[in-house]
């Protein structure tokens, strides 16, 4: 659909070409309107696809919301935890879901490069993108914020920040836009969080870190 609308645009003249005689002038106002369409539609089909993409994002920050300080998930898992540690080794929750979040939007990411003709309907989608995800990620927090975050909510915030900033920023996202209050916000929240897991949480965060992102590792490249 949009090369659709990248081809409209360019064959603007044609669709809109008026009969021999006519002035030049109403052929231009044609011209304007025309244009004015397709830009509509784009804005109208950026919207529509960041707010799929958003959607997925949410769905994770729901699964993150049972670990909540206080819940009755969370204060039945931290039961259990303790005591059945005390006769085995039990595993912790894993990074699968931040993993697989960020598969999918890298996978996204690609889908869209290769079918997406306009460079330009791409840097506005990804920004778009971007700037919406961390809107979401922040509210959340903000949602919680007089409560601690649990280990596993902390960890899988800290892996999906970090690669949604390093993965928009390979995609061409400005430092302007990455660089938002918004993120700064989160980043700020997710590093005092860090902090007092860390002397809280006797295993720490196994290796995961809100470094900044020119300090991502290399694992999943």
């Amino acid at each position: 659909m949009f090369n659709v609308m990248v081809d409209a645009k360019a064959q603007s003249t044609k669709l809109c070409s008026m009969e021999m005689g006519q002035e030049v002038k109403i052929r231009h106002q044609y011209h304007s309107k025309i244009d004015e369409l397709i830009e509509e539609t784009v804005k109208e089909m950026i919207t529509l696809l960041v707010a799929k993409f958003v959607t997925i994002l949410e769905g994770v920050l729901a699964k993150l919301s049972r670990y909540d300080e206080g819940t009755l998930f969370s204060s039945f898992l931290s039961f259990t935890v303790k005591a059945a540690s005390k006769y085995v080794d039990v595993p912790k929750p894993g990074m699968d879901v931040a993993d697989a979040y960020v598969t999918f939007v890298r996978h996204s990411q690609d889908v869209l490069r290769d079918k997406v003709n306009e460079e330009m309907y791409i840097e506005r989608l990804f920004d778009q993108w971007y700037t919406s995800s961390m809107n979401v990620v922040c509210t959340w927090l903000t949602d919680r914020m007089d409560l601690q975050l649990h280990i596993y909510q902390l960890k899988t915030l800290i892996r999906i920040v970090k690669k949604t900033y390093r993965d928009f920023r390979l995609q061409g996202v400005l430092d302007s836009t990455l660089n938002s209050k918004t993120y700064e916000t989160i980043r700020n929240r997710l590093t005092v969080e860090e902090a007092t897991a860390s002397v809280s949480e006797g295993g720490g965060l196994q290796g995961i870190t809100m470094k900044d992102s020119d300090e991502e590792d290399e694992e999943d490249d």
